[in-house]
């Protein structure tokens, strides 16, 4: 980044007395060094283009100590340099977006917003406050798909994020998979710390990989595994569709598989967290962003371009100029 500053400022001021030297000097004029018998002769000199010589020559001299003043002040081009060390931590957010995640068993502004809305808001400001982190996303149903791939570029994370919906892939809760997809994504990264951050509100009923076994692959690869259980204890509202189209609310039973959820976060080294409402989320991933916290050091440091040659010399070829018609061409009568 660049930019131009003055590292003698205070000589500025001058600038605002150039008006008034040059107003002073037009009105007192110079002693008449010939006399006229009559106001006509004199008119008819004024529209010589020698006779004008004697204000734009003023003007010039002006302008060439306005320069002056400017080259005083020391212009200067400062060029910041700005160099951040970060730790490295490779982050893997694998989300629940199964049929149940619609249930309206929390609150946002005192009304009811389904389980994805609220995950998707609480896992947007996680996202937003660790800038250094490159962050990947892998959603899962029946099955998992991924939403980012490990990434810099936190807006464009977060816009897939929003483009993630419930249906977009059959329904089921594939916990293992999930977890096996979002290990795979960092093997062989160099990063120092490698974390998967794993939400769900259900149990694992469908996929080709138990959770425990994904949870000693993370393990042999050095993969902190964080578990999150979403959802109310006992039953929540479901919106369902019947056949007519039309919507109506079903209690269903929470039923969270939370000693698996347990292990697989105690065999990775990682903790296990339960939300039952909006707040307690935000304080689980809050939690786990102290617990995860990048450490960097950003060395800054600025180079400056003294630019006065800039103003001085055109202020010098004025006054060249000035002073050479003026000996010469433009010369003035004693």
């Amino acid at each position: 980044m660049s930019m131009l500053h003055f590292a003698s400022p205070m000589f500025l001021w001058a600038l605002a007395l150039l008006p008034l030297v040059y107003l002073l000097r037009g009105r007192r004029g110079r002693t008449a060094a010939l006399g006229f018998s009559s106001t006509s002769t004199a008119r008819e000199v004024a529209h010589t283009v020698k006779s004008r010589w004697g204000r734009w020559g003023a003007i010039a001299r002006t302008v060439a100590l306005a320069l002056g003043i400017l080259a005083l002040a020391r212009p200067q081009i400062a060029h910041a340099h700005v160099q951040t060390q970060a730790s490295g931590v490779d982050l893997v957010l694998a989300l629940d977006v199964s049929g149940s995640m619609s249930s309206l068993d929390f609150k946002r502004d005192d009304k009811p917003v389904s389980r994805l809305d609220v995950v998707k808001s609480v896992v947007s400001e996680f996202v937003r406050d660790r800038p250094n982190d490159r962050i990947a996303m892998i959603a899962f149903a029946g099955r998992p798909y991924l939403v980012s791939p490990l990434t810099l570029d936190h807006d464009w994370l977060i816009q897939n994020l929003d483009r993630v919906r419930i249906g977009a892939i059959e329904d089921g809760t594939a916990i293992g998979s999930a977890l096996g997809a979002a290990v795979n994504r960092l093997r062989g990264e160099p990063a120092k710390s490698k974390v998967v951050v794993l939400l769900t509100d259900g149990v694992n009923n469908t996929g080709s990989v138990q959770p425990e076994l994904a949870a000693e692959a993370a393990k042999a690869l050095g993969v902190r595994v964080y578990t999150i259980g979403v959802g109310v204890r006992g039953e929540a509202p479901m919106p369902v569709t019947s056949a007519d189209g039309s919507t109506r609310l079903v209690m269903t039973k929470v039923d969270i598989d939370e000693d698996t959820l347990r292990k697989v976060a105690e065999t990775t080294g990682g903790k296990y967290f339960r939300a039952t409402d909006t707040d307690s989320l935000r304080k689980i991933y809050a939690s786990i962003d102290k617990m995860e916290k990048t450490t960097h050091v950003v060395h800054s440091y600025e180079t400056h371009e003294e630019r006065f040659a800039w103003f001085l010399l055109p202020a010098a070829g004025l006054l060249a100029v000035e002073l050479g018609l003026g000996l010469t061409r433009f010369r003035r009568v004693p």
